[in-house]
């Protein structure tokens, strides 16, 4: 069952099995989201949520994500919790941008019209009026946004023979890159990765990245994907060695580097961690505040997703805002030394290192969100 356009209605667990709903307002994830949006259009067959976590520092800069989702309810879910992190994401980088996302429920079958569908989502976009800015994510591209950008201006992540600064997936695992560096050198001391073993869950574009660095660094990689021809070609010209996806968490190795989607670092998975540190470009690792705190019991240094993953955000922001490669470079630079103050903080104050990135973030936009709310 669908809401109707601009509904506020979903159930959590099954709508038909309990007869009840749950309004979005009482979700564990809404976290006072300025705005949620329902957008439809019957002609292209969108179907989208676009959420608006917070403006205070700036609009809301977030990606849009096309997945099929089980339900309406699991797309709210991961559009809520998609930009309240893009707004935490935003405050640690010292970005002038809030926090914000949208997501396309995929269609079961073929896409009839991609270009109609992408440029229905701009004109959504559109709408909201400068407040929330897109740019690509999981199931979209450069060549999406250019249709977005045929409806609105509110739009990064454009090829550069269409005026942007194109793919932003290298420039994010450059950054994971250079956290995971940091984090190694925290909690296992080396200066270096030359040997260390490094398990990386998810292949796709910024997966991808993240292991030809790695290769070139000398480490040795365990990688898993859903797409077989990924892993084989990781395997033909990485040398690296190939896990099933269900298996990876619990391999042999220094890092676990989760590159796929979120929620991996869990109440199963938290025990079959071999590694010691977790370090990846997923967004929303931890399925639950709760497991920061279940990693630091168990030793596991844990590279804040939000703080490690920033690249892409930088790199889209610096295409909003004009600024040359020279700034790009030394905001990417600059994860691998937020990481180390945000270990030496969790430590300092017997913290989980999530819990120490937030609290960070939150001096950031927390006052300027007051602002808003009282305006």
């Amino acid at each position: 069952m669908r809401p109707a356009p601009g509904a506020l209605l979903a159930d959590p667990d099954g709508i038909e099995q309990r007869g009840e709903a749950m309004a979005v307002f009482d979700l564990d994830d809404f976290d006072g989201h300025e705005q949620v949006v329902f957008a439809a259009d019957p002609e292209s067959g969108l179907q989208a949520i676009l959420a608006i976590h917070d403006t205070g520092r700036g609009p809301a800069l977030g990606g849009c994500r096309m997945w099929r989702y089980r339900d309406d309810v699991e797309a709210v879910r991961d559009a809520l919790r998609l930009s309240r992190g893009m707004t935490y994401k935003a405050a640690v980088a010292d970005l002038a941008l809030g926090g914000g996302k949208s997501v396309i429920l995929a269609p079961e079958g073929a896409i009839a019209d991609r270009g109609a569908l992408f440029r229905a989502l701009g004109q959504a976009v559109d709408r909201l009026g400068g407040r929330y800015i897109v740019a690509e994510d999981v199931g979209t591209s450069p060549d999406d946004m250019a249709d977005v950008a045929e409806e609105t201006a509110h739009v990064v992540g454009l090829a550069p023979e269409r005026g942007g600064r194109g793919d932003p997936s290298p420039i994010t695992a450059r950054g994971v890159f250079t956290g995971l560096k940091s984090a190694v050198a925290w909690r296992l001391g080396r200066d270096d990765l030359d040997g260390v073993t490094v398990a990386v869950q998810g292949l796709g574009h910024v997966g991808w990245h993240l292991c030809t660095c790695l290769k070139d660094a000398g480490a040795r990689l365990i990688v898993a994907d859903i797409d077989v021809a990924r892993t084989e070609r990781a395997r033909e010209e990485l040398g690296a060695v190939v896990m099933a996806p269900a298996a990876i968490v619990g391999a042999e190795a220094d890092v676990f580097a989760p590159c796929a989607l979120g929620a991996v670092i869990d109440d199963k998975s938290v025990p079959r961690l071999a590694a010691k540190v977790v370090a990846g470009a997923a967004n929303n690792q931890l399925a639950e505040n709760r497991h920061g705190a279940a990693l630091k019991a168990r030793g596991i240094l844990y590279a804040p997703d939000y703080v490690i993953n920033a690249g892409g955000l930088i790199h889209v922001a610096a295409e909003r805002f004009g600024h040359d490669a020279a700034w790009e470079e030394e905001k990417v630079a600059g994860i691998g030394r937020t990481l180390t103050e945000i270990f030496q903080t969790a430590d300092r104050e017997g913290l989980p290192t999530s819990t120490a990135a937030d609290r960070v973030a939150e001096k950031r936009f927390r006052p300027h969100r007051r602002e808003v709310a009282a305006a």
